[in-house]
């Protein structure tokens, strides 16, 4: 009885690690690209984005006040909704991974362009901004190779880590 129960729970385990192995790249993708969206989308509304200040702020200053700082956010609010929709889909995921590292250089720009919003004190303590910019940084860098492995042109070695596992075969 014990030794059937152990075989059923071995089996059960090795088909969840299985799942697991072959879905947890599209999982992560998915997931990023509908926080991508979700953040996307609350910059379309003015004063519902808790970023929004900011981005308008790290405009400003990038274009030297040519681009106009509603212009900007709106140009990012779409830029993170076709982030989060092709990531969503796994289509064009070549251009997204291009667009993620273009979104990268945006989310890190504050830290250089905006650095006594981003540190304060005497001790240059980070701010919730210059946390939360990490933790984006955080997410779109996880993003780039989730997207890559979505694509046709990736490499084998990616493509086949996603349908290894009990009972598959390599591809």
């Amino acid at each position: 009885m014990l030794t059937r129960t152990n075989d059923r729970l071995i089996r059960f385990e090795g088909a969840v690690h299985g799942w697991l192995v072959r879905h947890s790249i599209s999982v992560l993708r998915i997931s990023l690209g509908v926080v991508f969206l979700g953040f996307g989308v609350l910059k379309l509304f003015p004063a519902v984005s808790p970023a929004e200040d900011l981005v308008e702020a790290t405009i400003e200053v990038m274009t030297a006040g040519i681009v106009p700082a509603r212009a900007g956010l709106v140009v990012t609010a779409l830029l993170e909704c076709a982030i989060g929709f092709s990531l969503i889909a796994g289509r064009w995921v070549r251009l997204t991974v291009y667009l993620l590292a273009f979104e990268l250089i945006g989310i890190l720009s504050p830290l250089v362009l905006l650095p006594d919003r981003m540190f304060r004190g005497a001790g240059r303590q980070p701010t919730r901004s210059s946390t939360s910019r990490a933790r984006a940084a955080s997410l779109t860098a996880a993003a780039g190779p989730s997207a890559g492995t979505a694509s046709p042109a990736a490499p084998a070695s990616a493509r086949t880590a996603r349908s290894c596992g009990p009972g598959s075969r390599p591809s």
